[in-house]
């Protein structure tokens, strides 16, 4: 006859293996952190992926499994000490902002498609951004953009659209200069450079601003060595440029817990979402099977500027929702 508590064993079985991967997980953070593609993935994922040890832990110390109960606290530890400096952001508006010129942005990685959709359209005529940045825009998105007469009230433009996910397009209402793509090289298998950010200056009443709109590839296999290059190009045109006066948006697919884009923000640039304490407002996947669950689209800003406004809003005919941001610019 089986004991009381026999039918608990498989149970305390697999929490051990839920424990022991995630555990590998947090120390390969500490050690070799996005050292390989599938670490860069899982990282992107913390602010969800430990979620089971809290399971295992509250499990574990209800039927007094205390080994097993330590070991998911630990685990559950180290996912607090990822996740909370991203919580721990927020913070009240700067006071100068009060009376800051403002700049709107509107940013979409509109996901490769052939048609610039009808939704934006009327997004962008109910927003009326000042910048208009895209990702993954295509040459018969352009076509299409302009046949819609939304770039009629944009007069400087700086686009470079392929056929692939890795074409731009940034529109002002304010003056553009000095427009610059950059690349990591032309890729054998895509048949095209590998562009991964617009730079240019975007000339305010408050003064000129380094723009920069990226768009590193998804860390999948066939590209996260192009995606590692591109984060660490990205970091370096701020070391290069100064983060006083920079505004950086666009798909970083990339969040917090990625080594890449944390090396931003220790190089001093803010992140408008977790400044304005929306850090739950993610923008991948956008869709009707799965509820957004990453956030991996952004608006960075130097320290003379400041997002005093963001929200995300349902991506059309995209797997990306897409951003507004009012940016505050100390004259």
């Amino acid at each position: 006859m089986r004991g009381p508590g026999a039918p608990r064993t498989p149970l305390a079985a697999l929490g051990w293996v839920i424990v022991a991967g995630l555990g590998l997980l947090a120390l390969l953070r500490l050690v070799a952190w996005d050292s390989v593609e599938p670490l860069i993935v899982l990282n992107a994922l913390t602010m969800f992926i430990y979620l089971p040890a809290w399971v295992v832990a509250a499990w574990a110390l209800i039927v007094r499994r205390w080994w097993l109960g330590l070991a998911a606290v630990v685990i559950v530890a180290a996912q607090l000490a990822f996740v909370v400096p991203e919580f721990a952001a927020a913070a009240a508006l700067p006071a100068w902002t009060a009376q800051a010129s403002v700049v709107r942005v509107f940013d979409a990685n509109v996901d490769q498609s052939e048609i610039f959709n009808d939704g934006y359209v009327k997004a962008i005529e109910q927003q009326r951004p000042d910048v208009i940045a895209l990702e993954e825009f295509t040459p018969q998105a352009l076509w299409s953009m302009k046949n819609s007469g939304v770039l009629a009230s944009y007069p400087y433009q700086c686009t470079s659209p392929t056929p692939g996910a890795t074409g731009f397009l940034v529109a002002s209402k304010l003056r553009l200069t000095d427009c610059q793509i950059k690349n990591t090289g032309y890729n054998d298998t895509s048949m095209q450079y590998m562009q991964y950010m617009v730079e240019a200056t975007l000339s305010t009443p408050a003064g000129p601003v380094a723009l920069r709109v990226v768009h590193p590839l998804a860390p999948f296999p066939s590209y996260w060595r192009e995606y590692k290059t591109a984060l660490a190009d990205i970091n370096q045109s701020v070391r290069a440029s100064g983060d006083s006066t920079m505004l950086m948006v666009g798909d970083f697919n990339s969040t917090w817990n990625n080594r890449g884009f944390s090396a931003l923000l220790h190089d001093g640039l803010t992140d408008g979402a977790a400044a304005r304490g929306k850090v739950l407002d993610m923008t991948w996947p956008n869709g009707a099977i799965l509820p957004p669950f990453v956030r991996i689209d952004h608006v960075l800003t130097g320290s003379d500027l400041a997002v005093t406004q963001i929200a995300s809003g349902p991506g059309f005919g995209s797997d990306h929702r897409y951003l507004t941001a009012s940016v505050a610019i100390r004259s």
